[in-house]
């Protein structure tokens, strides 16, 4: 026994003048609770086998039961009596071994909870709209079919508007009704059989954009728009269809100056300010289809034929439907597969004006299966626009959610370029349970280590690794009963 305590003290004095590490005391107390004395008499014996089988000799708290329980608790409290039998020494290097949190854990004062660390179980507080901490509030959600982003999304949106803040979702699967239903919000069906409608030549009072007037801004938002319905064109084209739809306004008195949005007060009624033109004053799809009438004109008609008269007629309607609600759900799933991004688009375009009316709210957008805007389906100026909304959404007290379960979509425009732009423009990704196939492909475009890549092949339902600023953290989602049941 004198030869260890000597070499152990050799080694101790080596480490402290060499290494230059400090000598500390430790404490090591285990409370044991069990509901009777024989439960207890078992579980002190595992306990004491476990230890010793890792080389650690112990003593049970004979006559110091209660100073030994008071010590165990948060009132740090550790009597003289238990130090005397109970300190070791201990290295620097050692002590940092007995530290619980050896991994990354976020929790932001004014944060909301998000789930556990699955290393160290602590929780995870996150206030994406702290500008002082995080560069935007945008976040990105993908994982397959099943692996618990829509229930993540939820869960976000539920904590959020208990906290006030507005939120719109455009809704392709279907997925977020229980919930709109559950917090009083606003559901709006677009399909063949619904009866809201909205009219995507309505321009809204705060729609303008910096630098442009209202009729300007409306026509570069409807050249995306039509742009999905009639491809990309040449400049020929291209300036035809604008050329038409300065006709079209027109016919309804809407020019250039921004004053012929506003209607006078009608002679003998009392109104302190001019009226903004209200949808029922704008046009609509088939005044456009009425415009077109030469030779050159053909391929426009024959495009628009279904919005108009066809299956896609519910387009050609005037906005029936208040949106002053702080959560509205956009529901398209009735589109149907190949006419889902018409509706994105659309209500894309609503939202964005909204979020930008009052800068001092906080908002957020969410766009579930975004791909579909900026993949290879879509096109340039519309994917151009939906990046616009992540790189600027931030002035305006706003946060864009990208989530999709197709990653190789997302980045199948112009060799990913888009993709990538939204994905820089993200504080906060959350990536569950991937194909390979994706992982690969997002490898490319996120710092993901090698680790994190085998981390999330075996990610289960529900469980997260996410980039938090500059944080990585494998993340498990936790919800309540009773939210479980606002939401499901």
């Amino acid at each position: 026994m004198a030869a260890f305590s000597y070499n152990d003290a050799k080694y101790i004095r080596k480490q402290m003048q060499v290494e230059n590490e400090d000598l500390y005391y430790l404490y090591t107390y285990c409370l044991v609770i069990a509901e009777t004395e024989e439960e207890l008499k078992r579980n002190l014996a595992k306990i004491d086998g476990i230890l010793q089988s890792s080389g650690l000799i112990t003593k049970k708290a004979n006559f110091r039961q209660e100073q030994t329980f008071r010590a165990c608790l948060p009132i740090m409290e550790n009597v003289k009596e238990l130090k005397e039998v109970s300190a070791r020494n201990v290295l620097t290097q050692g002590l940092t071994g007995t530290y619980p949190f050896i991994s990354s854990t976020l929790c932001d004062e004014t944060g909301i909870f998000l789930g556990s660390n699955l290393y160290n179980n602590s929780m995870i507080l996150v206030d994406r709209f702290n500008k002082n901490k995080y560069k935007n509030a945008n976040m990105c959600v993908f994982g397959t079919s099943g692996a618990g982003k829509s229930f993540y999304i939820k869960l976000l949106i539920l904590r959020y508007r208990l906290l006030g803040i507005e939120q719109y979702v455009i809704d392709p699967e279907r997925e977020y009704n229980k919930i709109a239903e559950s917090l009083d919000g606003t559901l709006v069906k677009l399909g063949p059989n619904s009866d809201t409608y909205i009219n995507i030549f309505d321009i809204r009072e705060e729609s303008m954009e910096e630098g442009q007037g209202y009729l300007s801004s409306k026509l570069l938002k409807l050249r995306g728009f039509f742009g999905l319905i009639f491809g990309e064109m040449n400049e020929e084209k291209t300036a035809i269809l604008e050329e038409k739809l300065i006709k079209v306004y027109e016919n309804k008195g809407i020019t250039f100056d921004d004053k012929s949005l506003y209607k006078e007060p009608e002679q003998g009624k009392i109104t302190i300010v001019p009226r903004f033109k209200n949808s029922q004053e704008m046009p609509i799809l088939e005044d456009l289809y009425n415009v077109l009438d030469n030779e050159k004109d053909k391929f426009f008609k024959l495009k628009l034929f279904p919005f108009v008269f066809g299956s896609l007629s519910f387009f050609n309607r005037h906005t029936n439907v208040e949106l002053n609600n702080p959560l509205i759900i956009a529901d398209i799933y009735d589109l149907g597969e190949e006419n889902l991004k018409y509706g994105m688009y659309m209500f894309t375009d609503i939202f964005w004006d909204k979020i930008k009316k009052d800068r001092s709210q906080n908002k957020a957008i969410y766009l579930d299966e975004i791909w579909r805007l900026i993949g290879v389906t879509s096109s340039a100026f519309v994917a151009s626009f939906i990046y616009k909304i992540f790189k600027t959404i931030r002035k305006f007290g706003g946060s864009a959610v990208a989530i999709t379960q197709d990653v190789s979509d997302l980045f199948s425009l112009e060799n990913g370029a888009y993709g990538k732009a939204i994905l820089n423009n993200c504080s906060m990704k959350s990536f569950f349970s991937l194909e390979e196939e994706n992982i690969k492909v997002l490898e490319k475009y996120a710092n993901i280590s090698e680790k994190e890549r085998i981390e999330m092949k075996s990610l289960k339902r529900g469980e997260s690794l996410m980039f938090i600023g500059d944080d990585h953290i494998l993340a498990k989602i936790e919800a309540s009963e009773n939210e479980k049941n606002l939401i499901i």
